[in-house]
């Protein structure tokens, strides 16, 4: 997730403040020994430090919850090594995460982020290809990190101009049938009454992979196949 996100989330779970320490050489330098000391410099009422138990730092990544532990007692702050949490008797990881999401496996990844996956961005125009066989598209930019599976998605749509959040099909990937572009593009066509257009600022969540994205022989068979498409949605939603 990008930074912004990040942010967001912590605040939404009650954190008063985040600060971001930006991951320099000068910083990636310093001794394991000296890491509670520098953030004590900086933070001078610093009375405990919370970290995961498989938690790494200092110069070489040398240093690990255990030496912070002692290096804790020694200065007078309180450190507290959080135990991992574990789903389906593997641990929780960022790694774990983004697996799953680059193979589409995205209602697992849900679970284990405790949160929806989600793009956030500024709808963009298009070319109305979608609106000229039947199924108008809302065009997100969006520039993740890490890249999905390409693919059909069952998403929810979100933003200030509806009261509810707006079900809806997903398009994320590299267009084969219509142009085969370099970046891949995220696009949605709302199943009913759509409150969005161009300039507004949407939040896409990710519910459901449907099928991996397909070159068609041409128009009349990718709009067969998106029928199909929003008919799977609309079943993953209740609405038929």
């Amino acid at each position: 997730m990008g930074l912004e996100t990040k942010i967001a989330l912590l605040r939404g779970l009650g954190v008063d403040a985040v600060i971001v320490e930006p991951f320099t050489r000068d910083y990636a330098k310093i001794e394991a020994e000296d890491f509670l000391p520098h953030l004590r410099r900086y933070l001078p009422q610093l009375a405990a430090v919370y970290v995961g138990e498989n938690w790494h730092f200092g110069r070489g990544r040398r240093g690990d919850a255990a030496m912070l532990i002692m290096e804790g007692r020694r200065q007078g702050i309180n450190v507290f090594s959080a135990p991992r949490v574990s789903f389906d008797g593997e641990p929780i990881s960022s790694t774990r995460i983004r697996g799953l999401l680059a193979a589409g496996e995205v209602m697992v990844a849900n679970t284990l982020l405790g949160h929806t996956y989600a793009a956030i961005g500024i709808v963009t125009p298009g070319k109305q290809l979608g609106r000229t066989i039947g199924f108008p598209t809302l065009n997100l930019a969006w520039s993740p990190g890490l890249r999905p599976r390409f693919g059909v998605y069952a998403v929810r749509v979100i933003g200030a101009k509806s009261t509810t959040a707006l079900p809806a099909v997903a398009n994320y990937g590299l267009r084969p049938t219509v142009e085969m572009a370099t970046e891949p593009r995220l696009e949605m066509h709302v199943l009913g009454a759509c409150a969005y257009d161009a300039g507004d600022e949407i939040t896409v969540e990710w519910l459901r992979f449907l099928r991996p994205e397909m070159q068609f022989a041409g128009l009349p068979e990718l709009q067969a196949q998106i029928g199909r498409d929003v008919a799977t949605a609309c079943a993953e939603f209740s609405l038929l």
